[in-house]
Order: structure tokens, then C-alpha cells, then sequence
């Protein structure tokens, strides 16, 4: 490993404040994540295995019900207060009881957690209402950012518009429209890291990213890139560049909005679910853009994914696409709906966004429906569907592990999980939703996750379109990353470091 150097690399989209427990972007993540610390972190070279970060060592009591950690002595914030366990008890408490105004867009995620207790300042014990199947993973979020308690104490909205955390890299500027800049914490506590000086995050789209790896200005774009850019920088660059692929833990959503008529009838919302040729546009579009899987809520191929046999008898998942739509047009015009000109939100990310906006309006024509696209860059999206304002939302699901208990918390509830966005309630979904959760036999697990999926499927309020494949080009230079099927991991660059 070599030390120093700055490490350039493209972000697509800007952040639109500070507050990791409140975002779900990966345009967030990666310019933001290098500046502060969490309980444990996902060891991307050897994913899914997880280390600690801010936890010396951790232990877990036989009943599952108490996670105790054990904090490392020597952790600063970047204005030099030592961190103690008050610290991660504070942002706990925020991210499982928000105050008053503060966004905690995976709360039901830690509905588990009863209380936090701190023996000591080097100690933080969690007491459990429930076994928790998902609990380690949870606290190896990217996203459970730990802040000063003094700060929160202060104005519990601190974290929105500061930058105070204990991780490798301090926060030095955000250049609005054009970059943000961190530069190495020289008393972080892991000895001799960060390897870098600083990185740049600058913040580019299309033909800025392809003109900046082809120009040596940038060394990455974390997110990934198409089949055709792989070709073109591989062309362009031959040996100066890697590829890294992997299928990808995310997905397209189709979002109805099921306070606005007539998506709040499910016959109209499983139509046009049907409607959607999955099969033959993953057929036709994964030579072209990241869309590759068909799937259900789990990612395709992972243990708790349902398999094909079962997944084609479920709406919307057939082969058979005829037949779907016959019955797509059979259930519009049951429910008394003809001539349906919805429009689909879409955030103003053209790979993959666009052309799965493009594969509803195509879909949709075959049945009869016209949808109309209105493009929002990815703040003011946010705000659209916060409001409520809006028919149909095109979403997605990213996350940084294959568990239910993460992948479900979009068709949980609204009450319960604010990132359920087609603001539904489902009663019978958040009793399967504990029920996993405290299921620890994977087999049995499983069965209520299929059972889960399918009534989800079938009434149709938020429904998968299409699965993606990463692939993430990087220049030779850069050492010290690895891919994983998450684009929210491995970004702290804390092992990262360039060939001079």
C-alpha cells in the first residue's frame, strides 16, 4: 500500500442535505460515507462478512434478545471530543424514535430494539423485544452513521446540514453543482489509515463521467456503468482500466399510489402489473442497461429468492404475457376503468430509470393505457411523493444485504415504514414482516417470506420490475476496492489507495 494522493471519482447526483439516517441515495452515500463511522461495516473484499468498526468485539446472548458491544478507546470526532458509548446510545435512539421533523427511513427495520443501555463509556448493551433475524447486518448498516450526542442534544437536526463524524476522511468543502471534498483525519483510529491524502466527488452525469475516465480525470463512478460504456472505456483504455461485475442488490419498483383513485383498487394496480412483459424485456434490455433479472421482492439467485417455478404463477411474473394482458384488460374493465392516462414519476437518472419508464408506457400501451413520464431530478422527486401527489411512482429498492427484514421495509405498512411509498396498510403484511423476523429456522423463514411475497404481488401496491447487474469500471491506479452486489458498500475508502 501506498500513501497519499487524492482520489478523484464521479457521483451523478448531488446530495440534497447531510443526514444519512434520513436518505436512501447512493448519491448521498458516496461522497458522504467517508466521513463517519458505524457499530460494525460489512467486509467488502470478503462480503458478507462482517467486521467491527467502531466495536472492538461484540457478543450475543444465547436467547438472541442482548447485543452488547464493546467500543474501541481511541475513537475522535473531527473536532477532537472522544466518542463514548452516550454517542452511539443518541444516534440509536434517533434512527428508532426520531424526533419531531427528523426522517428515519429505516425505523421498522430496528422495531426490535426495546431499549439501550450504556454500563460504561466504552460499553453499549441493546435489549431486544424480539430475536431479531437480521440484527447484525443492521447494526453493519452504511446508513447508522454515529453522531455526537452533544451535537443531537443541541438540535436534533444538526446532522442535516453538518458534517461531525469519526471516520477516516474530515469534511472539507461542498461545492454546490460541482464537487465535495474530504481530506485525511490524521487521529483516526485505525493506525496508518486512511492510506489517500484526500478524495474529490464531483459531481457529473453521461458523457462528463465517459470523457473523465478517458481523460484519466477520474479513477471511478462507484454506481456502475452500462454493457455499452464497459465496452466503449475497455476500447478506449484497453489495460488502464479494470471491470468488476456482480449481480446487483437492487431493483426497479413499480409504486401505486393507493390514496388516489383508481389505484386504490387492486384490480386496476394488479392489471397493470400484468401488463408488464418482465421476461422479454430483461431478455431484450441487459445488452444495453443494468435491467438483467427477473424477480420478486428477494434478489434473484439468493437463498431466500423465490425460484422460477413458483414465481411464474404469481401476477405479473407469467411467461405467458398474452394471456396476462388479456387478463389485465378483463380486470380494467371490470373495475369500470377505460381510458387510463396515468402519470409515472421518475427520477431524473437516465441508467436505469428511463428505460424502465419506457418499458411501463410500452407495456401499458398493449392494454389499452397511455402513460405520461414526469422526470424530477431526485430531491424534488422525494418531495412529490412525500406529499402524495403523484398516480404512479417509479422507485427502487437498494440494499446492502440479502435479508427480508431489509427487503421487505418498502411493502410494509406506511405507518410503520415511511419508505413504503404507495402509502398502503396492510395489516396482515406487518404480522408476516415479525414473523420472519423472529423466525430463525431458514426453511420456515422462507415459507413466510413466499407467503409474504405473494399476497404482496397480488394486491399490488408497490411490485419489482426488473432486477439489475453491476458493472463498476475503475482505473488500474486504483487498488484497495472491491465490488460487492450492494453500491452502498465498501465506500468509507478507508483500504483505498492509489499507484502513484
Amino acid at each position: 500500500m501506498k500513501r497519499g494522493g487524492t482520489l478523484e471519482f464521479a457521483v451523478l447526483v448531488e446530495p440534497g442535505n447531510y443526514d444519512c439516517h434520513g436518505n436512501i441515495s447512493f448519491a448521498f452515500l458516496h461522497p458522504i460515507a467517508p466521513h463517519y463511522s458505524t457499530l460494525l461495516k460489512f467486509d467488502a473484499p470478503n462480503y458478507p462478512q462482517i467486521v467491527g468498526d467502531l466495536a472492538e468485539s461484540w457478543n450475543v446472548s444465547p436467547d438472541r434478545l442482548t447485543y452488547t458491544f464493546k467500543l474501541r478507546p481511541n475513537v475522535l470526532f473531527h473536532d477532537g471530543s472522544k466518542l463514548t458509548s452516550a454517542d452511539v446510545k443518541a444516534s440509536y435512539e434517533r434512527i428508532v424514535h426520531p424526533p419531531p421533523g427528523v426522517v428515519s427511513s429505516r425505523k421498522v427495520d430496528y422495531a426490535a430494539i426495546a431499549s439501550v443501555d450504556t454500563p460504561d463509556p466504552r460499553t453499549v448493551v441493546f435489549h431486544l423485544q424480539w430475536p431479531e433475524a437480521a440484527m447484525l447486518a443492521n447494526f453493519a448498516s452504511p446508513w447508522n452513521c454515529i453522531y455526537s450526542a452533544a451535537k443531537l442534544a443541541e438540535d436534533p437536526q444538526f446532522p442535516k446540514t453538518h458534517i461531525l463524524g469519526t471516520g477516516p476522511f474530515v469534511f472539507a468543502e461542498h461545492v454546490k453543482g460541482q464537487y465535495w471534498r474530504g481530506v485525511r483525519w490524521d487521529r483516526y483510529f485505525q493506525a496508518g489509515k486512511p492510506y489517500l491524502d484526500g478524495y474529490r466527488a464531483d459531481f457529473i452525469t453521461g458523457p462528463a463521467v465517459m470523457s473523465g475516465y478517458k481523460t484519466g480525470h477520474i479513477a471511478a463512478e462507484f454506481r456502475g456503468v452500462t454493457p455499452v460504456q464497459r465496452d466503449e472505456l475497455v476500447e478506449a483504455l484497453g489495460e488502464r482500466i479494470d471491470i468488476s461485475e456482480s449481480p446487483w442488490l437492487s431493483t426497479l419498483l413499480v409504486v401505486f399510489n393507493s390514496k388516489r383513485a383508481p389505484f386504490d383498487d387492486p384490480r386496476v394496480r394488479r392489471a397493470l402489473s400484468l401488463a408488464i412483459d418482465r421476461w422479454g424485456a430483461a431478455a431484450k434490455l441487459q445488452n444495453t442497461t443494468f435491467l438483467k433479472y427477473v424477480g420478486g421482492i428477494m434478489r434473484p439467485g439468493s437463498s431466500m429468492a423465490t425460484p422460477e417455478a413458483e414465481l411464474v404463477t404469481i401476477p405479473g411474473f407469467s411467461r405467458d404475457i398474452a394471456a396476462s394482458r388479456e387478463e389485465a384488460k378483463r380486470l380494467l374493465a371490470e373495475a369500470g376503468v377505460h381510458d387510463l392516462k396515468p402519470t409515472v414519476m421518475v427520477r431524473d437518472i437516465p441508467m436505469p430509470h428511463y428505460a424502465g419508464a419506457d418499458l411501463l408506457a410500452e407495456s401499458w400501451r398493449q392494454v389499452g393505457v397511455t402513460a405520461a413520464q414526469d422526470r424530477r431530478n431526485i430531491w424534488e422527486w422525494q418531495k412529490v411523493i412525500d406529499a402524495g401527489e403523484f398516480d404512479v411512482a417509479l422507485d427502487f429498492s437498494g440494499d446492502f444485504y440479502d435479508d427480508p427484514t431489509i427487503q421487505l421495509t418498502k411493502f410494509v405498512s406506511h405507518d410503520l415504514s415511511p419508505v413504503n411509498y404507495s402509502y398502503s396498510t396492510d395489516r396482515f403484511l406487518d404480522a408476516l414482516y415479525i414473523g420472519q423476523a423472529v423466525t430463525s429456522d431458514p426453511r420456515q423463514r422462507a415459507k413466510i417470506v413466499r407467503d409474504f411475497e405473494r399476497h404482496a404481488l397480488t394486491e399490488a401496491n408497490t411490485v419489482p420490475l426488473l432486477w439489475w447487474n453491476r458493472i463498476v469500471a475503475t482505473s488500474t491506479a486504483l487498488k484497495g476496492w472491491s465490488i460487492t452486489p450492494s453500491h452502498f458498500i465498501g465506500q468509507d475508502l478507508t483500504d483505498v489507495w492509489l499507484e502513484h
